[in-house]
């Protein structure tokens, strides 16, 4: 940081005790040096059946190290049926009993935005909370919900329930510099509305001399942009590489599990980089020593696995009712019974890169819903971030259909010309074989794409169904095509869908995604989806004169029609 001292060397040990947690911060300590423990959390997702086993741990932690903090990275909401039926309330009553000191904003706080309600439920969250909410690059000026609740500067005079850039938090006579930052994805992942977000670096500068004018010499970044996000966006390497002063990065966002802290010096003192993986798996300790500059001298960081604490009494009691609650919603049959188990999952062969059967269900539904409505209907696409989980063979039950489609997106039906068809299209494979949210799932079309051809022009065949056959797409034909809200405001990057938004030929019906869902498997005699060969990755083979030249071909050599 400016004025501080320069080190030479930087100890990173991870030790536990028997019972896992950290051990002391060095004995010997020198004269000005200052100990503080980091407790923290983010991507929770309203994973809660394990939130009184944090409590404990929490309180042990506290009760070890009297010099804390206990910080959130944001998406609390979205996940799970204590958000679809508290949204938000039952997670914010756990945080306050634990008292958390701050909370930054993720994408996934500002997903109820397309919603009649707007941001309510989130004004409702920050309102309650115990602790204040940071973030130095969301301007919330233009939104009628959380503009009230906005401050818009870095003090150590602020309200709980409130939101501020940055807020300066005094621990055993010395000051803490706490400042938020959230992805600028969120406009493209995300319902934010009117909500604007800034760049991360010039908010992160502009928060770091603001806390050194303030006398601040110990400054934590509390983030929401991944640790090794899209370069594109942001992530939080690339915000140690830019900005001098941020003594600790405390981050959420890409879900990663650093059992031990990262060390950057690109500035010639260290930035620790911590983050606790996801769903509340783990909670996070960091012990850091600073000397009087406000340079981190030495540290140790540990990952708590929650499941293995024992549960707090009085938190379990608290959890009870909104437990039992769940459980009853969880264990209504739909009426269908799955005969095969529906993939919802990820990774190589899951939702965010090929077709599955659950995404062929999902987008036969939404079909069959869209064309009841308007029957020139004849294509539907979902997301694959919009499907959160698999559904096991048997009984389908409302709580599994919730669990994948959490988010209570709405239908909408857009009239598109078969040039901006294709445009998305080539969006959703942009990123393959790489896993990605907007990876379309589709009904009532088909198509080929080449992965080793540039982004962009990798769609090599697309035939649309009609009347039971499928028939060539022509660009110039325009369709009608089922998809969310979401997806078609241009969520996900798809600028064809905002498009057509903005220029009015988009429709919202308002019918909710799970219950087209349940609707639709109600109808089927039996719920047995199979792949269909709707999404194809193929490269095309070349001319046999090329084959019979050498491996590489040259750049004459043609693709076989």
């Amino acid at each position: 940081m400016n004025g501080k001292f320069m080190k030479t060397a930087i100890a990173s040990v991870l030790a536990a005790s028997a019972l896992g947690f950290q051990a002391s911060a060095p004995a010997n300590a020198a004269d000005g040096d200052f100990n503080l423990t980091i407790m923290h959390t983010n991507d929770t997702h309203a994973n809660l059946d394990n939130v009184a086993k944090r409590v404990t741990l929490v309180n042990q932690i506290r009760e070890e190290h009297p010099n804390n903090l206990l910080l959130d990275a944001g998406d609390v909401f979205s996940g799970t049926l204590y958000f679809n039926t508290f949204q938000g309330q039952a997670d914010l009553d756990f945080m306050n009993l634990m008292k958390y000191d701050a909370m930054t904003f993720g994408n996934h706080e500002f997903d109820l935005g397309s919603s009649a309600e707007g941001h309510a439920a989130l004004g409702e969250f920050i309102g309650g909370a115990d602790f204040p909410f940071v973030s130095a690059n969301v301007n919330v000026a233009n939104d009628a919900v959380l503009a009230p609740l906005d401050n818009n500067t870095y003090t150590k005079e602020f309200n709980n329930g409130e939101i501020y850039n940055g807020v300066i938090k005094e621990i055993d006579g010395k000051e803490v510099g706490i400042f938020g930052l959230t992805t600028e994805e969120t406009k493209a992942i995300s319902s934010p509305g009117s909500v604007e977000f800034a760049n991360y670096i010039t908010a992160a500068n502009e928060a770091v001399a603001a806390f050194e004018a303030a006398g601040v010499n110990k400054i934590v970044a509390l983030t929401h942009i991944g640790f090794d996000d899209s370069k594109t966006y942001d992530n939080d390497q690339l915000l140690a590489d830019a900005v001098a002063g941020i003594d600790v990065i405390v981050g959420g966002h890409t879900h990663t599990k650093l059992a031990t802290p990262v060390v950057n010096n690109a500035h010639g003192e260290p930035t620790v980089i911590v983050q606790a993986e996801q769903y509340n798996n783990f909670l996070g300790q960091l012990d850091v020593t600073f000397n009087e500059a406000g340079v981190i001298t030495s540290h140790t960081g540990i990952l708590h696995d929650v499941k293995t604490a024992a549960a707090d009494a009085a938190a379990a009691a608290m959890l009870k009712p909104y437990a039992d609650e769940i459980s009853a919603i969880k264990n209504q049959s739909t009426g269908a019974v799955a005969k095969v188990l529906l993939n919802g999952g990820r990774n190589e062969g899951g939702v965010r890169s090929s077709e599955t059967n659950l995404g062929n269900l999902i987008t036969d539904g939404m079909l069959a819903t869209a064309q009841k409505i308007d029957p020139e209907t004849t294509i539907a696409v979902q997301n694959g971030g919009g499907i959160r989980a698999s559904i096991d063979a048997g009984d389908i039950t409302v709580g599994e259909v919730l669990t994948v489609m959490p988010f209570g997106n709405a239908l909408a039906i857009m009239e598109l010309t078969g040039t901006e068809l294709k445009a998305a299209l080539e969006i959703s494979v942009k990123d393959y074989p790489n896993e990605f949210g907007g990876f379309l799932h589709v009904s009532g079309l088909k198509f080929t794409f080449d992965p080793s051809a540039p982004a962009g022009s990798r769609v090599t065949d697309i035939q649309v169904e009609k009347n039971g056959k499928y028939k060539k797409f022509k660009e110039k034909d325009t369709y009608k095509v089922a998809t969310n809200t979401f997806t078609a405001k241009g969520g996900d990057g798809y600028t064809p869908f905002a498009a057509a938004y903005a220029d009015g030929r988009v429709s919202e019906p308002g019918n909710i995604d799970y219950e087209m869902f349940i609707d639709y498997i109600k109808t089927l005699e039996e719920v047995n989806p199979k792949m269909e060969n709707r999404i194809v990755a193929k490269t095309p083979a070349l001319s046999k004169a090329c084959q019979k030249r050498a491996a590489t071909p040259a750049p004459d050599c043609v693709v076989n029609p």
